[in-house]
């Protein structure tokens, strides 16, 4: 273990050698530890006192930081999310380094607490030597400070992924932040950060100009629903007002010199015709660079009343054309566009989906994390009736147990020590006239149940300090990893509850348990591919993505062939780009209803078959393509005489 004298030691030789450059130590972090002792004249072995802004001045920064505060927040909880039970916290500092808002994963928030890792604290390199935030904002770029890299020795317990967030117009506004134990580091932690900071710079421009019009691009056209999209603002003379830092680097230009100039200086295609066409078509459509002749793919929006639900529903449609490499004839609905092949409990989820959820029946999505209930349930609401209204997602394990009934419910003015002048309106309000989704419910702590009951039983919402009960119209969606029922059992939570949301319940399958499998891997495979290439997995990676047991599911998937495409060498990926501790995980069965045999519980017969298929599979090298089409029977045959025989393609190595 480094002890705080040898972290200290080490440092100083570094600074001291900055004449003959320190091949061991990346150069933004010789930079950092320079800045921290010649111009900071910081000790790495000192612990100095935290410096924490009073409350006061921390309110005055978050009011001042409110635009960026309000496009983050969701965000910051779906990252939250995605690496929680991680040891994991996620922060957003101002432009200065102070803290402003913070996610803590229950495990690590005492010991974040004890390294300052909370609302006030000041995390600029000045005060806290090189860390994920203050250098960050140093060099304005992404980065990952990790353990030793810290310069002072009380940070070193801590590995932080950092990104700035920007304004259009290049000026830094904030730093997004993923801090945690250094032993427990999700893998591409700074990748998930990044397309966080993407989708809150998306959200900041769109806020900035929510009553005008807006063009919206990208060279392929299923990403025009992404983060990656170009977004160009539009005054009523159709002259830009501003551009996206995506729009500008697709576009290779510069704030000044798009500003001010007529859509048609860029695209041969005006404005106007472009709303006509995307009305009568529901499709992006091709459009032309007006300097180069480059071709984009755009639709054109003009100002609504919430274009927030526009975008979302419109990017739907996009994805589902782009996905089936022809234009579709009629826009599909969000649901249908779930399907990537046949998979039977997919069908019948999706047809009874849209059978009752117009009919004021409440749906439970239950299935394991990962499976895509939040998507499912997003999809639900834009396929209804209501899909021009709100929807409203609540992730009843992520908000803190203190402050749930001020956020699900709202509040009056000087309800409680702490409220805001103003007041606030609670999630469920806000779901007035749309759809409210209960992420997680089984997690909602007990006595808040008792309350959430008496909202969804009568239609009428009453907050904090208020008296007058406001009527609710809301269609509810809720889901849960958990065994409620168990938990009913065990008084963890109220069986009245549990049938007021169960109309209908869904299952969504684990990954390991869907027959299309393939379509869906090929499918995010074409997701996480850049810009303009067009990646392919080879027979051997297929089978062994297929059979895998991904415990993790779909959200598992995705991080598996980021790291892929990220890391690879050439277009086609092959079962060497897979990552070290891929076969690293529980056992899982990989067929819906099937259970791995005992081999020691085999008859004779089927030992013998056994010993047969395993000689066959080494014959033809692992490749269950190959060797299916040998024997004439489906991969899904296959993979269901494998399960059944107890030959697991994760282990072949002991065969």
């Amino acid at each position: 273990m480094v002890s705080a004298r040898s972290h200290g030691a080490r440092i100083r030789e570094v600074v001291e050698s900055v004449a003959a450059p320190y091949l061991t130590v990346p150069s933004h972090i010789t930079d950092s530890w320079i800045r921290c002792s010649s111009e900071y004249k910081l000790d790495p072995t000192v612990a100095r006192e935290l410096y924490v802004v009073e409350n006061q001045e921390l309110l005055g920064r978050q009011d001042r930081s409110s635009p960026v505060m309000r496009a983050a927040k969701s965000e910051m909880t779906v990252l939250f999310q995605q690496i929680a039970k991680s040891n994991y916290a996620i922060m957003l500092t101002d432009a200065e380094g102070v803290l402003l808002n913070f996610f803590g994963d229950p495990g690590f928030t005492h010991a974040a607490s004890k390294s300052g890792l909370m609302p006030g604290a000041v995390w600029s390199e000045q005060f806290q030597g090189t860390n994920g935030m203050g250098t960050c904002l140093a060099e304005q770029r992404p980065m990952m400070i990790h353990q030793g890299d810290h310069y002072l020795f009380r940070n070193t317990g801590l590995t932080c992924a950092a990104a700035p967030i920007f304004d259009w117009r290049g000026n830094i506004l904030a730093v997004l932040d993923a801090s945690g134990e250094a032993h427990r580091v999700p893998n591409h932690v700074l990748d998930l950060v990044n397309m966080t900071v993407q989708e809150i710079e998306n959200k900041i421009f769109i806020n900035e100009f929510p009553s005008r019009q807006l063009f919206i691009f990208h060279s392929r056209p299923e990403f025009v629903s992404t983060l990656n999209k170009g977004i160009i603002a539009l005054d009523s003379d159709c002259c830009i007002l501003a551009a996206s830092r995506n729009a500008m680097a697709q576009l290779g230009v510069i704030s000044d010199e798009i500003v001010g100039q007529p859509l048609e200086a860029f695209f041969d295609l005006s404005f106007k015709s472009l709303l006509r066409q995307n009305k009568s078509a529901q499709t992006p459509s091709i459009v032309f660079d007006a300097r180069h002749g480059r071709r984009f793919y755009a639709t054109a929006f003009a100002p609504v009343a919430d274009r927030k639900e526009a975008l979302q529903g419109f990017a739907t449609q996009i994805a589902a054309a782009a996905i089936s490499n022809a234009p579709s004839p009629c826009p599909l609905a969000p649901l249908d566009a779930l399907r990537r092949g046949h998979d039977a409990q997919m069908e019948h989820n999706i047809k009874t989906a849209m059978r009752v959820f117009d009919r004021d029946v409440a749906i439970l999505l239950c299935g394991e994390t990962g499976t895509g209930k939040e998507l499912f349930a997003k999809a639900i609401h834009l396929s209804s009736t209501r899909a021009d209204h709100p929807y409203v997602a609540i992730n009843c394990a992520s908000i803190p147990e203190q402050l749930i009934e001020s956020e699900l419910f709202g509040y009056k003015p000087g309800a409680f020590t702490g409220a805001s002048k103003e007041g606030q309106s609670g999630k469920i309000f806000q779901a007035n006239g749309g759809t409210l989704f209960l992420d997680e419910i089984g997690d909602m702590p007990l006595a808040l149940q008792t309350r959430l009951l008496r909202v969804l039983e009568e239609r009428e919402v009453a907050p904090l300090g208020g008296k007058a009960p406001i009527k609710l119209d809301i269609r509810l969606i809720s889901a849960t990893h958990c065994d409620l029922p168990s938990k009913i059992a065990n008084n963890e939570f109220r069986a009245d509850l549990y049938y007021r949301i169960q109309g209908v319940t869904l299952t969504l399958p684990p990954l390991r348990a869907r027959t299309d499998r393939r379509a869906l891997i090929l499918y995010v495979l074409q997701q996480e591919s850049p810009d303009g290439t067009t990646i392919t997995v080879d027979d051997r990676l297929m089978d062994a993505l297929e059979s895998h047991p991904w415990p993790g599911n779909i959200r598992q998937l995705r991080n598996v062939l980021r790291v892929m495409v990220a890391l690879r060498n050439r277009d086609v990926l092959t079962i060497d780009c897979l990552p070290a501790d891929f076969f690293v995980g529980p056992k899982l069965e990989l067929v819906k209803g099937t259970m791995p045999a005992d081999p020691n519980l085999l008859n004779p017969l089927e030992l013998a078959e056994r010993d047969a298929l395993i000689q066959e599979l080494k014959t033809s090298h692992w490749n269950l393509s190959k060797l299916a089409r040998q024997l004439k029977v489906s991969r899904n045959t296959l993979y269901r005489k494998l399960e059944r025989l107890d030959v697991h393609i994760a282990s072949r190595e002991i065969y």
